[in-house]
């Protein structure tokens, strides 16, 4: 009771008012009324006007804009903004002051939406940095939601990095940068990467500004492309080629690193101007040549795996990072023109012999044909001359045919070499490419390594029995079969051809033979060397003529009564003997068994 103090009553409160239930002492009630209505803010439907949270839970905000009630709004309004907390003003767009239940209607989302686009323009104008939230992923970016507008963040500018999962940014409230307005189509893009660039671009400056090559950084992989591997060295970017991340050839960059790796790298070179910096990783370990087998020497024999093919050779990996190049013509001792995908392909494995070994230049050239005996070392015994082998046509030329009888030994026939008696004017009348033929050694070109190669000498020489059935003033039956303009071309037996020039040509009634005709040709010259026999037609008459002439002058000198005895008709062809019968007999024979 000590405790207590005495309050003294206010003089003059209306005590029977009191006990009535009446609580308005002095003034009447409406003066009242009115006093707390002038206490009150003057607000007006669809107006926006700033508010202050008083409360807020999981779902609802409530805000008071000094007017008779609170405005309840929902949270989601403010999800662009965690960080809002009771006391924070905020602009709120009156719906409606008193709804059915007499509740004031308060939209945070409208009153942005109102003042958004001078806000938007105002941020670009100013460069000024503004919040916004991340509401989903679109095509090429994300779609954010800066002042109640939906603007469009492309994939480029969400980070100075690759972005590899778009997905962890949906739902986060970021700051950015207005970058473009499209006052058109009220398009608005938004940047966030520009707001880290000002600030990585002095890091990288700082960062250039102390690197020396030869240097070794620590670095994380950040990005893995089909050339080479992008390392972040903290702040700035450096390269690794793809052929400085190892001593062997890498196909793919993915081969040797992966993402997110940690490793150490070299600074090879770096550019000031374009804040370029190409960075090694094989550089840190030592070179694969000064491991070679100190001693590895010419002659020794290596076994490696094909990696590189080319036209012009193979490139073998004998060891990791030691490469040796097996030349074309180092495959086969063939000298024909070929390419080396012929002999090897990639991965093969194979032996070969060092033949030349550079351990400063770090070059190595190696060969397969080493591995065989060179053929041509012992061509006099295998192949000697006389001798006879099956090819195979590997050319042709005007003059001849070109075969292999094995791998590195060539040899020509020539095209006078093909026949006895068919006149080849190309060899590809004779034989095809890739077709066997059998050849006989006619002479030997150590030195230029070339055999001089025939077929016609498998066979006997037929022109040895032609001799004597068309011998000199011998008459035959012959065809014409081609007309030149030196002259004609005449079938005669046994296949062979002779020539008529036009003045042997004139029939004995003034005119001249024609193509395809049959008539008596008689031999006027023969040479077996050259294979040419010279034939007429009008010899055979004028020939008859000047003997009935040279017997019409004997017998006018004969004295009378004598009696003439028969001429002698001369026959060269029914003078023909029994041997001479029996050769022509065979070698019918023989030509009609080549027909066949």
């Amino acid at each position: 009771m000590d405790n207590l103090k005495n309050v003294a009553p206010i003089e003059d409160f209306n005590w029977d008012a009191y006990e009535k239930g009446e609580t308005v002492t002095g003034s009447s009630h409406e003066e009242m009324e009115k006093a707390y209505d002038n206490t009150l803010n003057k607000v007006t439907d669809r107006e926006v006007v700033d508010g202050t949270v008083i409360a807020m839970n999981k779902r609802e905000v409530v805000v008071n804009i000094g007017y008779k009630s609170d405005g309840i709004i929902p949270l989601n309004e403010f999800r662009y903004n965690p960080d809002l907390k009771v006391g924070d003003t905020v602009e709120v767009y009156v719906e409606n002051q008193e709804d059915k239940k007499g509740q004031l209607v308060l939209s945070h989302r409208k009153a942005r939406a109102a003042r958004s686009w001078d806000r938007v323009n105002s941020a670009l104008e100013n460069e000024e940095i503004i919040k916004g939230f991340v509401k989903c992923r679109t095509k090429g970016g994300m779609i954010v939601d800066v002042f109640g507008i939906e603007a469009f963040l492309p994939g480029s500018q969400i980070d100075v990095k690759p972005i590899r999962d778009y997905d962890v940014f949906v739902g986060k409230t970021m700051e950015f940068k207005v970058v473009k307005i499209n006052q058109e189509f009220k398009n608005v893009v938004v940047s966030h990467k520009a707001l880290i660039e000002a600030e990585l671009e002095q890091q990288k400056k700082e960062i250039i500004s102390k690197l020396e090559k030869g240097q070794v950084l620590e670095g994380t992989v950040k990005n893995i492309t089909t050339y080479g591997v992008f390392i972040d060295l903290g702040g700035v970017d450096g390269l690794i080629h793809i052929t400085d991340l190892s001593w062997g050839r890498v196909s793919d960059p993915k081969e040797v690193v992966e993402l997110d790796q940690k490793l150490n790298v070299v600074i090879l070179d770096f550019d000031n101007e374009k804040k370029r910096i190409a960075l090694g990783l094989k550089q840190l370990s030592p070179h694969p040549w000064d491991a070679l087998a100190a001693d590895l020497k010419v002659g020794d024999h290596v076994h490696g795996r094909v990696v590189v093919m080319a036209d012009y050779g193979a490139f073998v990996e004998v060891a990791p990072g030691v490469e040796g190049l097996i030349h074309v013509s180092e495959m086969s001792w063939s000298q024909h023109l070929r390419s080396a995908q012929d002999f090897l392909k990639v991965g093969d494995e194979v032996e070969a012999v060092v033949l030349t070994l550079d351990r400063e230049e770090r070059k190595m050239s190696l060969g397969l044909k080493q591995l065989k005996p060179d053929p041509w070392e012992t061509i006099e015994i295998k192949y000697p001359v006389g001798s006879k082998h099956t090819a195979k046509v590997r050319n042709f030329t005007n003059f001849g045919v070109f075969v292999e009888i094995e791998e590195g030994v060539d040899g020509l026939i020539h095209i006078s070499d093909l026949s006895w008696t068919k006149k080849v004017k190309h060899p590809s009348e004779f034989t095809q490419i890739g077709a066997d033929i059998d050849v006989q050694v006619l002479e030997i070109d150590k030195e230029n390594r070339r055999l001089s190669l025939g077929h016609k000498q498998l066979e006997e020489n037929p022109w040895d029995v032609f001799e004597t059935i068309f011998s000199v003033g011998s008459v035959h039956e012959g065809t014409i079969v081609e007309m030149l303009d030196r002259g004609a071309v005449v079938a005669l037996p046994y296949g062979v051809e002779g020539f008529a020039t036009p003045k042997h040509l004139v029939k004995e009634d003034g005119t001249q033979a024609q193509l395809d005709e049959k008539l008596l040709f008689k031999v006027i010259e023969f040479n077996k060397d050259t294979k040419r026999i010279i034939v007429s037609h009008s010899r055979i008459f004028e020939d008859a003529s000047k003997h009935e002439e040279r017997a019409e002058k004997r017998a006018a000198k004969k004295p009378a009564g004598r009696r003439e005895e028969a001429p002698a008709i001369q026959n060269q062809a029914a003078s023909t003997t029994l041997g001479d019968i029996d050769a022509l007999a065979a070698l019918k024979e023989q030509m009609e068994a080549e027909k066949k």
